[in-house]
Order: structure tokens, then C-alpha cells, then sequence
């Protein structure tokens, strides 16, 4: 099974330039893969809201491509954002790790951990480009197809949780972040 940074490199490895919304676990990842400008680092007091966050950029930015990275548990308190997600035709790549875990939080499991298919309720949702990958060789094989063209796109990636991970902290404060894309979006 890949691990949650052999899910980002793959990523890094594709990435064009779209804006990348990182949440939760992947803000300890992404900023030692990327430093863009258009990478923009979302650690809110409640989770569920990077999708949210992606599709009013796209909307703000047709045209624009933005790829956000979620976990399972962030996903799972804000489902409803798939139905939302899906009514609009923009470049939105929703890429989900699923490592069963509430990771930053103690490592708790999610409900349901391992039984949940993302992919299905994805595509229940009316998504209709949707990949699961649980292996680095076959999110490799993917990848560069999965983040380009017209979206939204679901990506489902397995990867191995891990236990006792801190909560991460954004490289850069909020209002300086905001600052950064916003320069880089105009």
C-alpha cells in the first residue's frame, strides 16, 4: 500500500499550474514538494470545507484548475459537497486520502473505516470521472490523466495511516498565504 507521501509525490510530479488546496495531513507533506504560489495551505477550525474552498476558485477563476487534497474523515463531515460539486462543469480534482484514520487528531478511526466506497458515493453524486488507486505503481499509471481535463474529477487513494501524528502547522500564516494567492491568481 503507498504511503501519504508517495501519494503527494506522485502528485508534485503531475502538477501543472493549478492552485493545490492542502488540508489536514497533507500540509505536513506538500510544502517539502511544492512551494508555489498557488499552493495554499488550509488548516480551518472545522474540517469538511477544502472542497468548498476549491470549487469558489474555480468559480472565481473559470478556467482555472485546482486540485484539492482531502482526507477521508474531512470528506466524511461535508459529503453534501459532492452533489453541490458535481451540478458545475469546472476544473475541480477532488484527490481523497483515505488512511482510515482521524490522523492529526489522536489517529482514531473513521466511521466505517475500510467499508466505505468513496468511489461510489462519488459517482452516486454525479461525478462522472472518478479513479481509485491503491498502489503507488497504479496512481502513477493515472495520474497525469486524472488531474487534467474537465472536471470535477474524484480521486480515491488508499494509503497506510499512521498513529501519533501531530497536527500540522501551514508553512506560512493564513493572511500571508491569502496574500500569495491571491497575487498569483490575478
Amino acid at each position: 500500500m503507498m504511503t501519504h507521501r508517495d501519494a503527494l509525490e506522485v502528485l508534485a510530479a503531475v502538477r501543472n499550474d493549478q492552485v493545490v488546496v492542502t488540508t489536514m495531513g497533507s500540509v505536513a507533506i506538500w510544502p517539502h514538494l511544492s512551494d508555489s504560489p498557488l499552493d495554499f495551505h488550509y488548516l480551518p477550525s472545522s474540517m469538511g470545507q477544502g472542497v468548498p474552498l476549491g470549487l469558489g476558485l474555480c468559480l472565481a477563476k473559470p478556467g482555472r484548475g485546482v486540485v484539492v487534497l482531502t482526507g477521508d474523515g474531512g470528506l466524511l463531515m461535508n459529503l453534501g459537497c459532492l452533489v453541490t460539486v458535481a451540478q458545475v462543469e469546472v476544473p475541480l480534482y477532488i484527490v481523497l486520502i483515505d488512511n482510515g484514520l482521524y490522523e492529526v487528531t489522536g489517529g482514531q478511526a473513521v466511521p466505517n473505516a475500510g467499508g466505505t466506497d468513496f468511489g461510489a458515493i462519488a459517482r452516486g453524486a454525479g461525478i462522472g470521472r472518478v479513479y481509485t488507486c491503491d498502489s503507488r505503481a497504479g496512481w502513477e499509471a493515472v495520474a497525469g490523466e486524472a488531474v487534467a481535463g474537465n472536471g470535477p474529477v474524484f480521486v480515491w487513494l488508499k494509503v497506510q495511516g499512521e498513529h501519533g501524528k501531530p497536527t500540522p502547522a501551514a508553512p506560512r500564516p493564513m493572511a500571508e498565504q491569502i496574500t500569495r494567492l491571491q497575487d498569483a491568481l490575478r
